[in-house]
């Protein structure tokens, strides 16, 4: 997954496999600045499981405001708004599979 931030936005974007549905994507936030995705072909037995656990630092970012776009050539974005003010900036992925 990349990441890219600027003084506004934070951006995360991976190119997932074909076999990857819209619907078989979830993308939860958590308590403590956190977003949990989940990526799952579930018909599949292999290459079809992808985890990604993503902290943000206290107050950086407005939970409120997470968009994610899957869009038909298995690109998966997703934006978060920053916070005007944040006490502290930064962010920290983990990747599971």
């Amino acid at each position: 997954m990349l990441t890219q931030s600027s003084s506004g936005t934070h951006t995360f974007s991976v190119t997932l496999p074909c076999t990857i549905l819209p619907e078989m994507i979830t993308v939860s936030a958590k308590k403590g600045d956190r977003l949990d995705v989940v990526a799952d072909a579930w018909h599949m037995e292999s290459d079809c499981h992808y985890e990604w656990q993503i902290r943000f630092a206290p107050g950086d970012v407005d939970m409120a405001t997470v968009r994610a776009r899957h869009t038909q050539d298995g690109q998966l974005t997703i934006e978060v708004q920053r916070q005007s003010c944040p006490s502290r900036s930064g962010i920290a992925l983990r990747y599971r599979f």
